[in-house]
């Protein structure tokens, strides 16, 4: 993931750059563990509610405000898990 794309004031940016996917440095377990969570059906259900209805352009302003909201949560999730892939790799070239 490159951070350059987004405002680096955005939350994502700020994020990025705690997280800073793109080096190792976790232990086996705690990648493994990162790498573990994920939503449950009944949020992935939502999303795609979500989803469908932004194509559609039907969102009301509270329903926007939970899609940002868990799209925020996809991307911390995703740039742990980016960093969990990175250190599991990283350790087995050892």
């Amino acid at each position: 993931m490159k951070t350059k794309t987004l405002v680096p004031f955005a939350e994502g940016a700020i994020w990025a750059r705690i997280v800073d996917p793109q080096t190792g440095g976790l232990k086996s377990a705690s990648a493994r563990s990162l790498l573990d969570l994920d939503f449950k059906p009944a949020d992935r259900q939502r999303m795609e509610e979500l989803a469908e209805k932004a194509g559609a352009g039907t969102l009301t302003a509270q329903e926007r405000r939970e899609a940002e909201t868990y799209n925020r949560v996809a991307h911390l999730l995703a740039l742990l898990q980016s960093k969990a892939r990175l250190s599991l790799r990283t350790r087995k070239q050892r």
